[in-house]
């Protein structure tokens, strides 16, 4: 294919040229002129509302960053994502995660396979298997129910359900703990053990080639603390289950096959967890929450699918994006939620985002001329208010911000959640406006830009429906910037690097280093520590 480089297209040139008419606009200028702009600036779709109205855009600038998106091919795109064309292109795989959440009576065949009948073939093994579990019918090695359960993975493996289950620990079995170890440091597994009875203490080992050093790693400690606590090999096949699909290597490490639940190479591993990697998620939540926010993300995927894009979220969401990151030179975005359930939603959305779109070639391999995704930050509510906030208040860095809040709270006490919400807005309002003082150590200029989005409450249904409106607009703006959003070539550079100096590091003779002189004095200072000298 021959991608012309964005940069080079009329329509950008075109809003490049709006920018040097917009730049120096004021929020407070835009609301003045339009006194119903949050009315035509707000759209909702699958539960959610966007009011866009603060940001830094007129009609014209939303039908130029429109025009641009047609002409981009967005509309092909989503058609050939979701007909199962193999759109990750430097891998030669279809890129389904939306067949994940599609209903059980759909059809869509990919390769000569109906994916549908597969996912909810493995959805059915999952819900038997959690409903075990959460039950009791499922006993460890000694006849005892189990009461903890691990998720051992790393990346999509482990922010996904992490992310989920802390989300949506409201609707949790609370008779049960449930811990992620994710990080290969020691710590991770051994705090994440600590006083847990490894008689009640089940393990879901999530790597899709079995393979993965950290998660691997990660897995044989486990291994050796069940078998040592318990005295019986035996053991591992009533306290692990595996995520994967490789039945060799899971049988190897004494994991019973039948307790093996497999994903597809068209899932990238963060566009994951509604996959068998919620399996940790299913068995807190149970199978009817499980499909409950499986039917938000399809909620999602079919308003980005169907409506059109003057009034379609992710693709709102996209090009806003687009038009700070690339024509004001933002290079970062907070997203910013109001509820404490989604302290991890940040971290969850810096893999989604800068892992699709951290990419310096396009489609042809040729570099791309504008700056690609940016980097993406931020904690719960009033918690960076008294941190961060200062910074994009009176700071002299443009930084978007996503504000998310939800009009009902789980947890009704008092006036906590008018006080919660009373701030989300006023933050919004301040950032817009700012004020004006005799002191300039008091004025703030505003003019920062932010979204507002809102919801019901937080629920399986509506965190499906988040996670796939922030997955949309990602897909989004790689179109826009023609890029391959669904690879991420650039971490293997660190992993095969890694092989190579893990011997380095135990031999017990001095290896030969063929390093740069930084990284041999490192190697030999660590060797020193560990009391492995030079010869």
């Amino acid at each position: 294919m021959t991608i012309t480089p964005v940069q080079d297209t009329p329509q950008w040139q075109a809003l490049d040229a709006h920018f040097r008419e917009m730049r120096d606009v004021h929020l407070r200028d835009l609301f003045a002129r339009s006194p119903d702009r949050a009315e035509r600036f707000t759209v909702e779709g699958a539960g959610v509302i966007l009011d866009y109205s603060k940001n830094r855009v007129t009609e014209e600038t939303l039908d130029l960053l429109l025009t641009l998106a047609e002409e981009r091919g967005l509309r092909e795109r989503i058609d050939a994502m979701f007909r199962g064309d193999h759109i990750n292109v430097t891998e030669d795989r279809a890129v389904l995660h939306t067949a994940l959440r599609l209903p059980a009576d759909a059809e869509l065949k990919v390769d000569g396979e109906d994916v549908v009948a597969e996912v909810h073939g493995v959805l059915d093994r999952m819900a038997v298997f959690a409903d075990q579990v959460r039950s009791g019918d499922w006993t460890g090695h000694t006849g005892r129910r189990i009461r903890n359960v691990i998720n051992i993975g790393i990346g999509g493996s482990d922010l996904g359900p992490s992310m989920a289950y802390t989300a949506l620990r409201d609707y949790s079995e609370r008779s049960m703990t449930f811990q992620f170890v994710s990080n290969v440091d020691a710590t991770d597994f051994a705090e994440a053990v600590r006083g847990l009875d490894p008689a009640e203490t089940l393990f879901v080992i999530s790597s899709k080639t079995f393979t993965t050093l950290e998660t691997l790693t990660n897995a044989h400690t486990a291994r050796d603390w069940l078998v040592g606590a318990l005295g019986d090999e035996a053991a591992v096949a009533k306290h692990f289950v595996a995520v994967s699909t490789n039945a060799e290597k899971v049988s190897e490490f004494g994991i019973d096959t039948d307790n093996m639940f497999e994903f597809w190479d068209w899932v990238g591993g963060r566009y994951s967890y509604p996959s068998a990697i919620g399996l940790s998620l299913m068995v807190a939540i149970g199978p009817d929450r499980f499909r409950e926010m499986l039917e938000g993300f399809h909620a999602m995927d079919e308003h980005f699918r169907t409506t059109p894009f003057d009034r379609n979220l992710p693709v709102l969401l996209g090009l806003i994006g687009i038009w700070y990151d690339d024509f004001f030179g933002a290079e970062t975005v907070a997203v910013l939620p109001y509820d404490q359930y989604l302290e991890r939603f940040s971290a969850y959305l810096q893999q989604l985002d800068m892992e699709s779109d951290g990419k310096h070639v396009d489609l042809d391999g040729k570099p791309v001329g504008v700056q690609t995704g940016p980097i993406v930050w931020g904690q719960p509510g009033t918690n960076g208010q008294h941190a961060f906030y200062q910074l994009i208040h009176q700071g002299t860095k443009l930084i978007p911000c996503d504000f998310i809040g939800f009009l009902e709270t789980l947890n009704p006490l008092g006036d906590h959640h008018d006080l919660l919400m009373a701030n989300m807005f006023a933050q919004t309002e301040a950032l817009a406006f700012g004020r004006d003082a005799p002191e300039p150590y008091r004025v703030t200029k505003g003019n920062q830009p932010t979204n507002t989005i809102l919801c019901r409450r937080l629920d399986p249904r509506t965190l499906g429906a988040l996670v796939a409106l922030y997955e949309h607009k990602v897909f989004t703006q790689g179109t826009v910037w023609g890029i391959d959003s669904f690879d991420q070539w650039g971490v293997e550079l660190g992993k095969e690097l890694a092989r190579k100096i893990i011997p380095e590091l135990q031999a017990e003779e001095e290896p030969e280093l063929a390093h740069d002189s930084s990284t041999n004095a490192l190697i030999r200072r660590y060797r020193e520590a560990r009391g492995k000298q030079a010869g």
